[in-house]
């Protein structure tokens, strides 16, 4: 989430009083066997076999057979050299440039900026101020989470699909003088705000010499928008309506087994449009990139919150299981299980799946176990009358009183029922990624109020943030335990002070506010951090960039916790959004409100998309 997002949910988080601070997966299965070429075709997949050599004849005549002298066999060709995907790059150091900075043998290439066309004819933003129907056409702002999609017929290491969602608008390239006031703004000026969130889905291409470019004459080239009208799905449909206009402040996002993307709403109101109901926002968006499946649609039945990602877990029956955190304070960890398997071999049989499943909420215990508690109405205390500890992790706490009449009430109130069922409170749940062995981690971002610890949350005021990770019971998706430790605490050792509770344990380059992660296809981990601009280290005099220099990439060692650091943005950014190619020698990552000179010299700054690679041809972090 970016620190912007608080001041945009400022109204309403204040009047509900919530405390604002600063298949297997295709991961899977090239970890298994990285040298075999796997290619995902709108979630399908199709192993692309080398062809075999001819086979010599074989003759039935029972006669004499004159037979002929045999050649000298060929000497073999050579073993091909596997595939190394160490990681042995050079740490970059902090710094406070206005560029990206990646190691001496990488580059970092811009190819997608706020205001670039995306609908084919659209004329993109030049400097001047546009209209709403020219916005509408063009890419929105506060680039985030993303996703890669392979094309049938296409190279997937030469081209494909970017899903891109869009949490804020930026507002300098749309409007003198910056952002409206919602309270009093016109029509035409919420039209122009709301087309620039939502999300984008643009056709990019790898050039012979290496760099990308997204295709603007593509037909998959498609904009979905905070002025697009939504179906809405599942249990709840019934209270919030069969539609509702618009999807805003997406943050990060997620795949499907079946090829669709999942872009997630990180508000409970319509901030740029309070004229709508706040019953609308806070959900699940399912989008098909392809276009093939049905219209977009917010899938109710997992939960409403301030939703900041989507991973998956499946396993051999084709049961998979959804892992989602709730960006807020206080925040908890859901998982949704469809009530079915998924169909690898027919998408259109996976349209309603994620309408009819069961919640859950995570509870770490102090033993390092975990247990996953329904969210159904009539267990776990989700009865009419119930009591809501509220935040608990910020001091004492006034209970109150919450009914659940009903299914579709447990859902749209998923954040007091979670804290009903006993759910643990945590530091600012964001990013989920699920490993190749199925280890599950998750950023806990940061949380400056929390005055009473426990065994997942273990600092007071906790400004930088930690790392924690799980394993379920049988590495089933299904299952209703699991295992959990902290991997690391963010902080830095010169950050010394009585409590103990800024330095952290970090390895190597130290950050602040872990937000993205993901571990890529051969298991690596990869982390992005969002820390406040400067931001308050919790040191006097020093602040969060004095220390940790601009927001970065790193990778940790998911063995000895060694963290190095991979990429540093430009000026006021947050670094956020991981993709790949299969053959991961190419990452678009997302640069989100940078507020300096970057990506174009005398040029408004605007959140932007970069492909970062090698220059040698050689995987990333190798």
């Amino acid at each position: 989430m970016s620190y912007l997002t608080d001041d945009a949910r400022a109204a309403y988080r204040s009047a509900n009083r919530i405390t604002s601070i600063d298949a297997p997966t295709l991961e899977d299965i090239i970890a298994e066997n990285p040298d075999r070429r796997t290619i995902l075709r709108r979630g399908l997949m199709l192993s692309a076999l080398p062809a075999l050599g001819p086979l010599a004849a074989c003759d039935d005549n029972d006669g004499d057979v004159q037979m002929p002298t045999p050649e000298p066999s060929p000497t073999p060709s050579p073993t091909p050299t596997p595939t190394s995907y160490e990681v042995t790059f050079e740490a970059v150091a902090a710094n406070q440039e206005d560029d990206v900075t990646v190691p001496a043998e990488y580059t970092a290439e811009t190819i997608f900026k706020a205001g670039d066309p995306v609908i084919a004819g659209a004329p993109g933003y030049s400097g001047n101020f546009q209209s709403s129907d020219k916005t509408e056409l063009q890419a929105g702002g506060n680039h985030d989470g993303m996703h890669y999609y392979e094309i049938e017929g296409v190279d997937p290491n030469t081209g494909g699909l970017l899903a891109i969602n869009h949490e804020l608008p930026d507002f300098n390239i749309l409007f003198e003088g910056g952002r409206p006031d919602p309270q009093t703004a016109t029509d035409e000026q919420k039209k122009i705000a709301l087309s620039a969130v939502g999300v984008s889905v643009i056709e990019v291409a790898k050039a012979d010499d290496g760099s990308w470019s997204v295709k603007t004459d593509s037909t998959y080239n498609k904009r979905y928008t905070g002025n697009t009208v939504y179906r809405v799905g599942g249990p709840a449909g019934g209270l919030v309506g069969s539609t509702v206009k618009g999807t805003l402040n997406n943050c990060s996002s997620g795949p499907t087994p079946w090829g669709t993307y999942l872009t997630c709403e990180e508000t409970m109101d319509n901030y740029l449009d309070p004229t709508q109901p706040e019953e609308g926002y806070g959900w699940v968006v399912e989008i098909d990139p392809y276009g093939e499946l049905a219209e977009p649609t917010k899938r109710t039945a997992m939960g409403r919150f301030n939703h900041e990602n989507v991973a998956y877990m499946t396993d051999a029956d084709n049961r998979v299981a959804f892992y989602m955190g709730d960006d807020t304070t206080p925040g908890c960890i859901y998982k949704f299980i469809p009530g079915r398997a998924f169909e690898s071999d027919n998408r259109s049989a996976n349209i309603d799946l994620l309408d009819y499943g069961t919640l859950y909420v995570a509870r770490f215990n102090g033993d390092g176990s975990g247990d996953w508690l329904e969210l159904s109405r009539g267990k776990n205390g989700l009865v009419m009358g119930a009591t809501d500890p509220g935040n608990t992790s910020q001091g004492d706490t006034q209970p109150t009183t919450v009914d659940f009449p009903n299914q579709a009430a447990v859902l749209i109130n998923a954040q007091s029922a979670a804290r009903v069922a006993g759910g643990t409170v945590m530091d600012r749940p964001e990013w989920i990624s699920v490993a190749p062995d199925k280890t599950v981690f998750v950023t806990l971002t940061n949380n400056s109020g929390r005055e009473i610890t426990d065994a997942a949350n273990p600092r007071v005021e906790n400004r930088h943030g930690h790392i924690i990770r799980w394993k379920e019971e049988g590495d089933s998706p299904l299952a209703t335990g699991f295992t959990w430790d902290i991997l690391l605490l963010a902080g830095d050792p010169s950050l010394d002070t009585p409590e103990d509770n800024l330095e952290g344990n970090i390895e190597g380059d130290t950050f602040s506010s872990p937000d993205g992660i993901r571990v890529d296809p051969q298991g690596r981990l990869w982390v992005e951090t969002d820390h406040s601009i400067p931001g308050n280290s919790g040191v006097e005099g020093e602040t969060i960039e004095d220390v940790f220099g601009h927001n970065a990439m790193f990778h940790i060692d998911r063995d000895t916790g060694e963290s190095r650091r991979f990429l540093v943005g430009p000026e006021g950014c947050e670094i956020t959004g991981i993709a790949y190619t299969p053959d991961l020698m190419n990452f678009f990552i997302n640069i989100q409100h940078p507020t300096g000179n970057w990506p174009v010299d005398g040029q408004e700054p605007r959140s932007s998309t970069v492909v970062v690679r090698r220059t040698d041809e050689k995987p990333v972090g190798a």
